[in-house]
Formats: structure tokens, sequence, C-alpha cells
């Protein structure tokens, strides 16, 4: 047999092959590897996903946790999985930052991206008696020497910050903490000035008038708290947060991928799933294929900008 015989039979074959896994999708459980610890704020919006989404594909979906390397593990395997449809992926923002850090070999284009689920800006937090009133109150003590303003970490390196010191000019002193968890005692204790995270890793503290927010790194106010003014508000342009979505490795096929995507698109549609948003004060974001791929893209080469 000709080689040119045996790569037609062979491209039949993987034609052949799709067009049935297409037509069947999905005939058993579906794996949804996400990349962070059980309990935390990325599994609880995957499983709350998963658990929603079962009804509308009509198979279970079991969650299957792979840490380390800050998500890069996870996705990472997740990338390398059958492009079958059975094994999918909650991608994080980490996807667009840690490869331009060398930090992990996939890159989102290891994925077809099938939906963002959700998009949280950062939030400016001081203790509620702070000398701070807005960001600029801080910013102004920033200015008089680097390292004036004492701010509690969640990530290094953290994203957030080194986006409004880029854009004000100014330097923090940043003091590592692991996540919001330890960062926000540490303000609460005056161990540190400031720190920033998403609203809702902070809004118990927020209603119970612990904390003080200078301002929301968005470009609109968000309805968790609504009399927190944007940075833009106050003169300070600076829009950064977090995002979370579904992804599947780069072959798998359209139709199943188009049959995915709309099954999340229900699930985040459903009473479970809006109301557990709700309750933790996170945002249902939900872009379609083609507009997170390219939401992904943008925000790669706005993190690069600061890595670089």
């Amino acid at each position: 047999m000709s080689n040119l015989l045996k790569k037609l039979f062979v491209t039949a074959g993987i034609l052949l092959s799709t067009s049935v896994i297409a037509a069947d999708y999905p005939a058993k459980n579906i794996r949804l590897v996400v990349p962070f610890g059980a309990g935390g704020g990325t599994d609880a919006v995957g499983r709350t996903l998963a658990n929603s989404a079962k009804d509308v594909l009509g198979q279970n979906i079991a969650v299957m946790n792979r840490t380390g390397g800050a998500g890069a593990v996870g996705m990472s395997f997740g990338a390398q999985q059958r492009a079958d449809g059975y094994t999918l992926t909650v991608v994080t923002r980490e996807i667009a930052s840690l490869p331009q850090m060398g930090l992990m070999q996939h890159t989102a284009d290891d994925f077809k991206l099938i939906r963002m689920v959700n998009l949280d800006p950062a939030v400016v937090l001081v203790s509620a008696d702070s000398p701070y009133n807005t960001i600029n109150d801080l910013i102004a003590e920033a200015k008089k020497a680097d390292g004036a303003v004492k701010f509690a970490s969640t990530a290094a390196p953290n994203f957030y910050l080194m986006a409004l010191e880029k854009d004000q000019g100014i330097k923090l002193n940043a003091i590592p903490y692991n996540g919001a968890s330890e960062a926000i005692p540490a303000v609460l204790g005056k161990h540190t000035d400031v720190t920033m995270v998403t609203p809702g890793e902070a809004i118990a503290q927020l209603r119970s008038g612990q904390l003080k927010a200078l301002g929301v790194m968005s470009e609109e106010r968000i309805a968790y708290i609504p009399d927190v003014p944007t940075l833009k508000e106050q003169g300070v342009d600076v829009q950064t947060g977090t995002w979370r979505g579904i992804g599947a490795p780069k072959n798998t096929p359209d139709e199943v991928i188009e049959t995915l995507g709309k099954a999340f698109d229900q699930a985040m549609a459903s009473p479970e799933f809006i109301e557990f948003m709700e309750k933790g004060a996170m945002t249902i974001h939900n872009l379609n294929a083609e507009e997170f791929t390219s939401f992904v893209e943008q925000d790669t080469k706005a993190l690069g900008q600061l890595i670089n």
C-alpha cells in the first residue's frame, strides 16, 4: 500500500471517529479538572456549575482536583487529555499569565475555550478606621516614598498591585500572604495597610463594617457593593480582576464544543447557580466560545505589558 493511500485511510478514520463522537455525545460521564484545591472559590464554582450542567447533558460530571503550580499542573493536565469532550478543565486567569512567566508550558492555545463563567474585579480594601478614604489618599501617601504603604499580597507577582503601580508610578511594600484568607486578617490586624481581593473574598467583612473599600477596579460599579466607586470615577483608570471559564483540549470536535456550550448556558441561567453566585458575591459573566477566546487573547497581551 502506498504512503499516500495509508495517509488517506488514516485521515478518513479520524474524520469518521470525530463524527461518531459528536453524534453520540455525551454517552458517558464527563470529568471536570479543577486546577485548585477542594473548598476554594474556583472549586466551588466548578462543582456548582457541573451539578447544574449534568441535568442538561444527562450525564454526571465528576470534579477532579489537580493542584500545584498556581493552577499550572491542573490546566496542563487537562490540555493533554483525549480531545473527545469527556475531560474538561476550569481555566483561570493563570492560563494567560503563567506561560509568559516561564512557569507553564501550555497556553490558552492548547484549549478550545467553551464559555467564560465569571469575571470579578479587584477591590482595594483598608481597615474601617484607616486614614485613607479614597484611592487618591492612598496614592498620595505611596508617592511620598517607595514602600511607605504596606500591601498584603495574595499572590506573587500580584497583578492587581502591578497594574496600579505602573499606572501611578508608585511602589508599595508588598508583603506575601497565602491568599485572601491571610491577607484580610493582616489588614484587620494593622500588620499591613491595604490589600486587593475580589468582592466575594471580603464580602462578610465589608458588610460587617470591618473593612472599608476605597474603590473597585472595574469599568462600572458592581451590584454587591453599589456604594463603592470605581477607581475610574476617581480619576485612576485601572481595571483588573480575575476570571474563570471552561475549556477542552484543542482538537475537540466543534460539534461537541457547541453541545457543551449550550449546556453551560443553561447551567449558568439555572436558579441553583444564580443563587450560589449571589451568595458568594461573584458575578456571572457568560461569554461564548468566540468571545471568550478573544477576551483571553486581549488579557494575555495586557498581562504581558506588566510582566515584560
